[in-house]
């Protein structure tokens, strides 16, 4: 899967694509996405407490940014707004407004965010009826695993988002165990499992068509600091062509 045809190819034939950095890497490298990775990935490092944790649990971080695009793959920022999602998609956190802090303006027009949206772009205009718009919602997401306790990257389970599109990128592993993603049918098959390890291993999921959760992480060693950040990536249709 070393190119948009391929990957949209396994997207139609499956509904979700697991794909190691050694293919993303390309992919992402030709949008330029790689020339200021360094600081893009150590944004992680400033993100906020979310405290809408309906389990009471504060062993996730994260920044909330919300863009759009055209057909042609025009990119623009909107107005910092709260993620909704209702409660039959998340029937643990959905159901209300959540204000996060907002993506830093310096990390939405860094290469690499303009870049992985610009590939995202590209891939999922490819697999969907013509599109006029699209709304993209981008999620700079923590977990923690604390000591002895693991932190859940899907607290609320097996889910969709009620979106169209969603792409994981791992941005980075530190010192965490486990954090297994799988992919079921709407029937409840289970259609594959794979882990998230190194930084640019990306998971691609047809929201309609496959639920995707992963198992918690735990620390390897619970003296030193263990976390899991990733980017998730979501479009949804915002109106077909005229």
């Amino acid at each position: 899967m070393t190119d948009l045809a391929a990957l949209q190819e396994r997207l139609r034939e499956a509904g979700f694509a697991f794909v190691p950095a050694a293919a993303m890497r390309p992919l992402l490298a030709a949008r330029g996405a790689l020339g200021d990775w360094p600081l893009f990935a150590a944004s992680w490092e400033d993100l906020g407490l979310d405290t809408y944790m309906a389990d009471g649990g504060r062993y996730r971080k994260r920044r909330f940014g919300v863009f759009g695009a055209d057909a042609e793959g025009r990119l623009w920022r909107k107005p910092h707004q709260p993620h909704f999602q209702s409660r039959d998609y998340n029937p643990l956190n959905g159901g209300i407004e959540r204000w996060f802090l907002p993506v830093k303006d310096e990390i939405a027009t860094s290469a690499a965010m303009q870049g992985i949206l610009g590939f995202s772009h590209a891939l999922f205009q490819g697999l969907a009826p013509p599109v006029r718009q699209w709304h993209i919602e981008v999620h700079q997401f923590r977990i923690e695993a604390q000591g002895e306790s693991a932190g859940k990257p899907t607290p609320e389970g097996l889910h969709r988002d009620g979106v169209d599109f969603v792409l994981v990128l791992m941005i980075r592993r530190e010192n965490v165990d486990q954090g297994e993603t799988a992919i079921h049918g709407l029937g409840g098959e289970r259609l594959g499992t794979f882990t998230l390890s190194a930084p640019l291993d990306a998971a691609l999921v047809d929201d309609a068509r496959v639920y995707h959760g992963v198992t918690p992480v735990v620390p390897i060693d619970p003296a030193r600091p263990a976390f899991r950040d990733v980017l998730v990536v979501t479009f949804r249709r915002d109106g077909p062509l005229a």
